[in-house]
């Protein structure tokens, strides 16, 4: 850590306290003495990697409207749909990597999705699983009554 005042790379933590989501530490320059505040917060970004190859931060807000998109005018509670994306969020954050296939998150949205609403789901998996045409949303209704 860097004096602001002349730049020395050492000091002296005098303080330290918890400051919202973070660290708050009051330091001594052992160059100048001078009195500075640093401020530390745990780093927990989490990229995307998207089924192309491409890396992109999660984004909860991304999550929750594709869910929100699936089950539009559908009985579900927006509660119901927090919840999912509060999951799912702590699932990724709780597995400490620094980066998820797309495929972990779509899998656990349809895997809540089956459960909450088979409409929901199959609207979901048209999307998610590329479904090319109506033969193969028939057989993804299929063996999502084979599993109920």
């Amino acid at each position: 850590m860097k004096c602001p005042h002349c730049g020395h790379d050492q000091s002296r933590v005098l303080d330290t306290r918890e400051s919202g989501d973070g660290i708050r530490r009051r330091r001594l320059c052992a160059n100048c003495d001078e009195r500075f505040t640093t401020y530390e917060q745990v780093s927990t970004a989490v990229h995307i990697v998207k089924s192309d190859g491409r890396r992109e931060p999660f984004d909860r807000t991304k999550l929750l409207n594709g869910i929100r998109i699936a089950c539009a005018k559908r009985p579900i509670a927006m509660a119901e749909l927090e919840r999912i994306a509060d999951q799912i969020e702590e699932h990724i954050h709780g597995s400490g990597k620094a980066e998820v296939p797309s495929k972990v998150i779509g899998n656990m949205i349809l895997d809540r999705l089956r459960t909450i609403d088979p409409v929901a789901y199959i609207r979901f998996a048209t999307i998610y699983l590329e479904l090319p045409d109506l033969e193969a949303v028939q057989q993804e209704i299929n063996r999502l009554v084979g599993h109920s």
